[in-house]
């Protein structure tokens, strides 16, 4: 997602609320068993432009994230600090690993989705669907059949910020699914105003996707909308999971209780599986995506905005290798 104006949503941002340490909000009595009161949340970095695609690598006890128009991708490693992973990223934006464990990312600037594989060498996975360009993959998800999932909004193509202006090639903006197995790329869901962020549930039963088309069109979508996932290629009875009442959705994760924890205006919302809002964590910065992390996976890592923020959690995340 862009930067557009999101810090004007987050003043206008109003809950009736338990507070807790002015970390914490609690709407449903449920969010008490999934944080730790005392736990604070620790700004590990600063100096972004904007900070996205969070993904952890427990191998090597490191976090890989992006900033955008920085054109770099950072590299944390807890006890040591943030040194330059890639740079320049043509781009990159969101980011995950395959069951193989290696990088996958989306690329703005290059209009594609590339994998790195163990020798530091690139790859191509898409850039193209029916002999035209992709729009600017935003986000990625890998399935444990080896599938990619990912949405194309137009966000890298706008402006020359976070890419390079262009016009769509795309009559629509669409989550596809590759198959890695014969490389046939296939749109999944075409009815979304700017896909966004996405996740599988840990059953893999559900594909949740995020439209942020209120980022510049306030008439727009800005919830995260959830589908069945049948014959783990097709998406069917497509509805509102969510919408935010602070901010767009962008990138967000689920732990292993079936928990959305959510990228907002003013931090990150939990939503339970039924999609009631159980409670936010504020941060100073809006926030563009999450992962969890760590020895334990229970450490929530937050990008937003300049920085790259963490608060540990009593609840484990879902996401693999």
């Amino acid at each position: 997602m862009n930067t557009h104006d999101l810090s004007e949503t987050r003043n206008a941002c109003k809950t009736m609320v338990k507070m807790v340490d002015r970390v914490y909000e609690i709407h449903d009595p449920r969010f008490r068993n999934l944080i730790v009161q005392s736990a604070e949340l620790e700004e590990l970095y600063t100096g972004c432009r904007w900070a996205e695609g969070p993904v952890w690598f427990a191998d090597m006890n490191c976090l890989l994230f992006s900033d955008i128009p920085n054109q770099r991708m950072l590299r944390y490693v807890p006890g040591q600090g943030v040194s330059i992973y890639r740079e320049p990223s043509n781009f990159v934006n969101g980011n995950t690993r395959d069951r193989q464990g290696r990088l996958v990312s989306c690329e703005h600037g290059g209009r594609r989705v590339i994998r790195t594989e163990v020798d530091g060498s690139i790859t191509v996975l898409a850039d193209r669907f029916e002999g035209r360009r992709l729009n600017s993959p935003n986000d990625v998800v890998v399935k444990s059949d080896g599938s990619v999932w990912f949405t194309d909004p137009t966000y890298g193509i706008l402006s020359d910020y976070e890419g390079y202006r262009a016009e769509p090639e795309q009559p629509s903006r669409n989550v596809y699914r590759l198959d890695q197995e014969n490389g046939a790329l296939s749109i999944v869901a075409d009815d979304f105003g700017q896909p966004n962020g996405l996740a599988f549930s840990p059953d893999e039963k559900l594909l949740y996707v995020a439209d942020s088309a209120a980022s510049h069109d306030e008439a727009a979508p800005r919830h995260i909308r959830v589908f069945d996932v049948v014959g783990g290629k097709r998406l069917e009875h497509g509805r509102v999971f969510c919408t935010l009442d602070c901010g767009l959705p962008d990138g967000f994760r689920l732990d292993l209780a079936g928990n959305l924890w959510t990228s907002a205006g003013d931090g990150v919302h939990c939503f339970a599986p039924d999609g009631t809002l159980l409670g936010k964590i504020l941060v100073p910065q809006t926030v563009a995506n999450l992962t969890f992390g760590g020895p334990r996976r229970n450490r929530l890592f937050i990008t937003a905005t300049q920085s790259l923020y963490a608060v540990y959690l009593t609840t484990t995340g879902a996401q693999y290798p």
